[in-house]
C-alpha cells in the first residue's frame, strides 16, 4: 500500500520583498511565491544549505498567506536550524497552528494585461497599482503589479504589452471599472497609458471572459492634468465559451450603458478660529453607492494660491467614474510642515454632471495635539441616515447582499438584533497577568464561557486596545466582549494561540462580569498558560465553584439614542454623562463614551447600554464636564428603547449645555421621560423655607447646598443662593429660596444638606425646612435641631433629614395580600383543580390560602393571570412560598398522577405598604391530595413602595473602619472619599478625615462615625482618593461597615492598589460585600 503527498519541491527563498539583507536578528522578512495548487497547507519543510558566515539561524515562525485558499496559516517553530546548536538540525519540519489559521473568502486569479502607449517617453519605473469594481461599490483591495524594483524597471517600457496573473477578491460577473495609477517617485514616473485588459475564467471552467478599458491619456505629474491615477471604464467585452461539443465560441460585444465619467467640484472650508489652517499634505477619498474615488491629493486650489488657510473656501476639481448618490468621505494630512494642525469646518462636493450638492460637516481638529489626537476623519452626508459605525466596530461596508437596500434607510446593527432576541449578551473580562519572571505574552488571548449541557460561546478573542502589543508582567488589562447567552456559567476556558516555546504566559487573576444576571465571577488563577512550563498547557478549563461569586445588581439592554442640534458648532469633545431616574431607584452617573465621532453637529448616535433596572423611567440628568476644545454642546434629544420589552421613552431638550451659549450657563439639564406621548414627571416649582434656630452662635455665612429626595428620584444640588433677606441664615432667622422649572418629585421623604465650612464663624445650628410643591400643593417638614459645625455635637457638616409627614404610617398586625398567578402559555398548562399557597415571611408564616377554581369561573387556563385577595396577619418581608396542587372535591381518588398545572410567574402584594415580592416558577407542580408535597419558591424580586422605603428613614450612626495593606508604601496621604450604597439610597460622597491625625498609614486601621437615614441592606462601598500628596498610591486591605442600630457589619474585601501607577491604574473602586 502507497500514498502520495502533494508538495511544490523545493523553493528558494531570494529576495525579500523588505529587508536588503535577509533573515537578520529580530527582522521579518517577505517572500512571493508561486507554486502549484498542492490543496489544504498540511506542513512545510523549511531549511539552509548551511554556507556563508554565521550559518546558524533561529526561526521564529513561518507566516503563509495563500489567497487562492482563502488561508493564511502560521506555521510557529521557535528553534534553531544550526549544526551547533539545540539537536544540530539545520532543516526542520512544522506544522500550521489551528488557532493561529484566518480564513477568508478565497481569491480569484485575474489576467491583467498593461498596454503602453508607443509615444516618446512613455514607459514608467513607477510602482504601478490597480483596483477592480464590481456592480454596488464592491471593490478589490489595491494591489501592486510588480513584486519588486528589479521587476518595476523591467515592465511598462514604451510600446510594450505586460501581462500580471493577479489573485483578487472575486467582485463578481461584472467590471464596472478599474483604478489604475501610480505614487510618482524617481525620475521616469510620467506613464502614457494606451489601455488594460482584464481576462477572468467563468465559472465551472466554461471559458474566458476579457474585458478592455481603454485608457490613452498620462499618469504623469508634468502632463495633461498632472493626475497620476485614472478610472477607466469598459469599452468592450471579449467572451470565450466552451460549447457542450467541445467547440470554442468567440462573441464580441460592445459594453451598453457603461458608467459615465463625472467632474467633482470640491469645496473644503478651513473654520474661522485661531489656528485654523494647515500647510500639510490633505487627501480625500469620495464614496457613493457605486464605489469610491480612491484617495486623491488636493494638491492644486482653484481659489487660493496658499490653500488651507483661516476661513478660507479652497475649490478643487477631480474627474472619476460615476460614484451614485455620495454618502461619505475620508479626509486627512499627512502631519507634515511647520504647522499642520488643521481645523476643518465642512466640505461641500457638487457634481457638475448631475447638477447635485452632497454637505459633509466637519466642525472639528485634524491635529495630533488637539481634541482626540486623529488626522484622519471619516465624514458622513448631511442627510445620510444609514448606519455610522457608532454602534459596534464592523464597518460599514455596502455588500452585495443589500445593494437593493436604499441608502438611507436606517439598518440596524446586528449587535441591537441579537440583544433585542436574547441570544447575545455582553460580558466584561479583566485579566491580570503575573509579575514573575517571564509573565507576558504577545499571543493572542481567548475565552469560551460554558453553561449547562455543552451550551458555550464561541472563542471569543481578547484582542488589546491599538497601541499595546503584549499583556505585560503585572497589567490588567480589561475588554467588553459580546457573546452567547450559556445561561448559567459552569465552566470557563481560558488560554492563548501562542505555539513556540517561548509563548508563556503567567495569568494571576481572571474577572467575569455578566451585567444581564447581574454576577461577576473571581478566578484566583496564579497558573501558567505555557508549553515549557507548569503542566504544558497553553488552555485550561477553570470550574466556577473555583470562583468567587458576588451579586453586583441586575442591569437591563438599552438602545440609547443621543440627537445632537443641527446647529452651527452644535458637536462636543466634552465629557458627556447621564443619570436615569425611575420608580424604582435611579442608575448611577454614567459616561457616553466619545467613541471618535459621536455627539457631532446634526448627528444620531445610538449604541447600547447596561442600566439599573428602575423602569419605569421618569426623568433624566445630563451634563457635561465643560471641558476639551470646543466644550459646547447643543442637544436635541436623548431615546431610551428597552431591549427586553421594546419600550421607548424619549427625553427631550433643545437647547445649549454651556458656560456661554446657554442662558443660565448651564452644564447640567433635567428632561421629564415621554412614554406613549405621556409625559412621566409634572412640572413644578419648589419654595423652601429655611429656619435657623434661635440660639447663640446659630448663624452661619458658608455656603450651603441641599438635595432633595423623592418618589421619582432626587432634585440635584440645590445651591441656596439668592434669599428673600440679603443676610441669608441668621439666628433665629426664616429664609425663602425659589427654584422654578422644576420637575415635581412626588412625594418627599429626605433632604441632604450641607455646607462648605467658609467664612467666620461657619457652625450652623438648623431647627427645621420646609418644602413647598406647587404642583401637588403640597407643604413637606424636615426637622433637623442640629449642629452643623465642626466643633460641635458630632462634627459633621453634612445631615440627612427625614421627612416628618411620614411618621404617621404606624404599621398594623392585619393586612391583606393579593396574590396574582401566571399559567405557563404552553400545551398542557392549565388545569382545573385548586392551587393553596403558604407565605413564609421574617415575622412568621402565614395560614393556608386557598385559591379556587370553579365551573362557572375558570382559572388557571393557559397563558392566564388569575387575582386572589386574602386578609391575614402581617408576615413581613416575605422571603419564599410554598405552593401546592390540590383536588377540588377533596377526595383521594381525584389525585390523578398525570394532572400537573405548570406555573409561569407568582405576584404577591402586601397591600398595607403596597412591596411586591416575585417569584419566578416556570415549572410543573403536581396534582397531590397530601398537603406534605408542595413545592418551594425563594423570591427573585423585590419592589419596595416609597411609602415603605420612607418609613424606614431613621437616622444611623454607621461604624466605617478601614484597613490599609501591609506592602511597602501600602500607606497614603491623599484625601479619601467614601460613598456607601444602600436598598434605600446612598449616603453621598463623604470625605474621612480626622484632626490632627495621620490616617490610612501602611498597616494600620482606622475609624470614622458616618451619620445618615438608614440605607437598608448595604449593596457597595466606593472608595476613592484625589491623587494628591507626596505618594499617593494606597492599598486597601478591606472596609467594614457596621450599622450601630441593628449591630450588623457589613464586610467589603478589597486587596487592591488604588494607584495611577499600579495594575488597571484606578483610584477609584466599587467593593461589593462578602456574607
Amino acid at each position: 500500500m502507497s500514498f502520495c503527498i502533494a508538495t511544490t519541491g523545493i523553493v528558494s527563498l531570494k529576495a525579500s520583498k523588505i529587508n536588503k539583507n535577509k533573515f537578520e536578528r529580530g527582522k521579518v522578512d517577505e517572500f512571493t511565491v508561486e507554486s502549484v495548487d498542492i490543496g489544504d497547507l498540511k506542513k512545510i519543510k523549511i531549511g539552509h544549505d548551511n554556507k556563508g558566515n554565521s550559518t546558524g539561524w533561529f526561526l521564529e515562525w513561518v507566516e503563509i498567506d495563500a489567497p487562492s485558499l482563502g488561508q493564511c496559516l502560521k506555521f510557529p517553530c521557535g528553534r534553531w536550524l544550526d549544526k551547533s546548536e539545540d539537536d544540530g538540525a539545520v532543516e526542520r519540519i512544522i506544522f500550521p497552528a489551528e488557532l493561529q489559521t484566518v480564513e477568508y473568502i478565497p481569491f480569484v486569479p485575474y489576467e491583467i494585461t498593461v498596454y503602453t502607449s508607443d509615444i516618446f517617453g512613455a514607459g514608467t519605473d513607477a510602482d504601478v497599482f490597480i483596483v477592480l469594481y464590481g456592480s454596488d461599490g464592491i471593490c478589490t483591495q489595491q494591489k501592486s503589479l510588480c513584486l519588486n524594483k528589479r521587476e518595476q524597471r523591467m515592465y511598462f517600457e514604451r510600446n510594450s504589452v505586460n501581462q500580471f496573473i493577479v489573485e483578487l477578491e472575486d467582485v463578481g460577473d461584472i467590471i464596472e471599472k478599474i483604478r489604475i495609477g501610480h505614487q510618482g517617485g524617481g525620475l521616469n514616473s510620467g506613464w502614457h497609458l494606451d489601455r488594460v485588459t482584464v481576462r477572468r475564467l467563468l465559472p465551472n471552467g466554461k471559458g474566458s471572459e476579457t474585458v478592455t478599458f481603454p485608457c490613452e491619456r498620462w499618469l504623469a505629474k508634468s502632463e495633461d492634468d498632472g493626475e497620476t491615477v485614472r478610472e477607466l471604464v469598459p469599452s468592450d467585452i471579449f467572451t470565450e465559451k466552451l460549447m457542450k461539443d467541445g467547440t470554442l465560441k468567440q462573441i464580441e460585444e460592445e459594453v451598453e450603458d457603461p458608467l459615465e465619467v463625472h467632474t467633482y467640484k470640491i469645496s473644503v472650508f478651513t473654520g474661522d478660529i485661531y489656528g485654523a489652517g494647515t500647510d500639510a499634505n490633505v487627501f480625500l477619498n469620495i464614496y457613493g453607492d457605486l464605489g469610491d474615488m480612491g484617495e486623491r491629493k488636493l494638491s492644486k486650489s482653484e481659489t487660493n494660491f496658499n490653500k488651507f488657510e483661516r476661513g478660507q473656501e479652497d475649490t478643487f476639481t477631480i474627474q472619476a467614474v460615476d460614484l451614485g448618490i455620495l454618502y461619505k468621505i475620508k479626509i486627512r494630512h499627512d502631519n507634515s510642515m511647520f504647522s499642520p494642525d488643521w481645523f476643518l469646518e465642512k466640505v461641500e462636493i457638487l457634481d457638475e454632471t448631475t447638477e447635485e450638492s452632497f454637505v459633509f460637516l466637519c466642525e472639528r481638529w485634524l491635529s495630533k495635539k488637539k481634541e482626540d489626537k486623529k488626522i484622519e476623519r471619516t465624514l458622513y452626508e448631511q442627510s445620510y441616515s444609514g448606519e455610522r459605525n457608532s454602534l459596534d466596530d464592523s464597518s460599514l461596508s455596502i455588500s452585495s447582499q443589500d445593494s437593493n437596500a436604499n441608502l438611507n434607510e436606517p439598518k440596524k446593527s446586528s449587535l441591537v438584533k441579537a440583544a433585542e432576541e436574547g441570544s447575545l449578551i455582553p460580558y466584561h473580562i479583566t485579566v491580570t497577568t503575573g509579575t514573575e519572571y517571564d509573565s507576558s505574552t504577545d499571543s493572542r488571548v481567548f475565552i469560551i464561557i460554558m453553561g449547562p449541557q455543552k451550551v458555550q460561546t464561541e472563542r471569543l478573542w481578547l484582542d488589546l486596545p491599538e497601541g499595546k502589543d503584549e499583556f505585560a508582567d503585572g497589567s490588567v488589562e480589561k475588554f467588553s466582549v459580546w457573546g452567547l447567552d450559556v445561561g448559567e456559567i459552569k465552566k470557563v476556558e481560558v488560554g492563548h494561540d501562542g505555539a513556540t516555546p517561548e509563548s508563556c504566559w503567567m495569568m494571576e487573576e481572571l474577572t467575569i462580569v455578566v451585567p444581564t444576571k447581574g454576577v461577576m465571577y473571581n478566578f484566583v488563577c496564579k497558573c501558567w498558560l505555557a508549553r515549557d512550563k507548569g503542566d504544558g498547557l497553553t488552555s485550561r478549563v477553570l470550574n466556577i465553584l473555583d470562583a468567587e461569586c458576588v451579586n453586583i445588581g441586575i442591569k437591563i439592554l438599552y438602545e440609547v439614542t443621543v440627537v445632537t442640534g443641527d446647529i452651527e458648532s452644535g458637536g462636543t469633545d466634552a465629557s458627556i454623562f447621564m443619570t436615569v431616574f425611575g420608580s424604582n431607584g435611579n442608575t448611577e452617573e454614567m459616561l457616553l463614551e466619545k467613541n471618535g465621532d459621536r455627539f457631532e453637529r446634526g448627528q444620531e448616535d445610538s449604541f447600547i447600554l447596561e442600566i439599573a433596572d428602575v423602569a419605569p423611567l421618569r426623568k433624566m440628568r445630563v451634563r457635561t464636564d465643560g471641558k476639551g476644545t470646543r466644550p459646547d454642546w447643543f442637544m436635541e434629544r436623548i431615546t431610551l428603547r428597552n431591549l427586553t420589552n421594546q419600550e421607548v421613552a424619549t427625553f427631550t431638550y433643545g437647547d445649549w449645555l454651556s458656560k456661554l451659549k446657554n442662558a443660565k450657563g448651564s452644564l447640567v439639564c433635567e428632561m421629564p421621560a415621554v412614554i406613549n406621548d405621556e409625559q412621566m414627571m409634572e412640572d413644578t416649582t419648589y419654595t423652601l423655607q429655611v429656619k435657623t434656630s434661635d440660639i447663640g452662635g446659630a448663624g452661619t455665612d458658608a455656603n450651603v447646598s441641599l438635595i432633595l429626595f423623592g418618589e421619582y428620584g432626587d432634585s440635584g444640588t440645590l445651591p441656596l443662593k439668592e434669599s428673600n433677606k440679603s443676610n441669608k441664615f441668621e439666628r433665629n432667622q426664616m429664609d425663602e429660596f425659589s427654584f422654578s422649572e422644576m420637575l415635581s418629585l412626588g412625594d418627599l421623604c429626605k433632604v441632604r444638606i450641607w455646607h462648605d465650612n467658609k467664612g467666620i464663624a461657619p457652625g450652623w445650628h438648623l431647627e427645621y425646612i420646609d418644602v413647598m410643591d406647587s404642583a401637588m400643593d403640597k407643604t413637606f417638614r424636615f426637622q433637623c435641631d442640629r449642629w452643623l459645625a465642626k466643633g460641635e455635637d458630632d462634627g459633621q457638616l453634612i445631615r440627612e433629614l427625614a421627612c416628618a409627614n411620614n411618621d404617621i404610617l404606624e404599621l398594623k398586625e392585619r393586612t391583606a395580600y393579593e396574590i396574582v398567578t401566571v399559567t405557563s402559555d404552553r400545551e398542557d398548562a392549565d388545569t382545573k383543580e385548586n392551587i393553596w399557597i403558604i407565605l413564609e415571611g421574617k415575622m412568621g408564616r402565614s395560614k393556608e390560602f386557598l385559591m379556587e377554581n370553579s365551573s362557572k369561573k375558570r382559572r388557571f387556563e393557559r397563558g392566564a393571570t388569575d387575582t386572589f385577595q386574602f386578609s391575614s396577619k402581617n408576615v413581613g418581608d416575605i422571603a419564599a412560598i410554598c405552593v401546592g396542587h390540590c383536588p377540588k372535591d377533596g377526595k383521594k381518588s381525584s389525585a390523578k398522577a398525570d394532572v400537573f398545572w405548570h406555573v409561569q410567574e407568582i405576584i404577591v402584594t402586601e397591600m398595607e405598604l403596597c412591596n411586591k415580592y416575585f417569584f419566578r416558577c416556570n415549572v410543573k407542580i403536581p396534582l397531590r391530595y397530601k398537603r406534605r408535597d408542595y413545592k418551594v419558591f425563594e423570591c427573585a424580586k423585590v419592589t419596595e413602595s416609597f411609602a415603605s422605603k420612607a418609613r424606614s428613614l431613621v437616622p444611623v450612626k454607621y461604624e466605617t473602619i478601614v484597613v490599609t495593606g501591609f506592602e511597602k508604601g501600602a500607606g497614603t496621604d491623599a484625601n479619601v472619599f467614601i460613598t456607601i450604597y444602600g436598598l434605600n439610597g446612598d449616603s453621598g460622597r463623604r470625605a474621612l478625615r480626622q484632626k490632627f491625625r495621620n490616617l490610612f498609614e501602611r498597616g494600620k486601621t482606622n475609624r470614622f462615625y458616618l451619620e445618615t437615614l438608614d440605607m437598608g441592606e448595604l449593596k457597595k462601598v466606593r472608595i476613592e482618593h484625589d491623587n494628591s500628596g507626596l505618594a499617593p498610591g494606597w492599598l486597601v486591605e478591606r472596609v467594614e461597615i457596621t450599622n450601630s442600630a441593628t449591630g450588623v457589619t457589613t464586610i467589603f474585601p478589597c486587596g487592591k492598589w488604588l494607584d495611577e501607577n499600579r495594575g488597571d491604574g484606578l483610584i477609584c473602586r466599587d467593593l461589593f460585600p462578602r456574607y
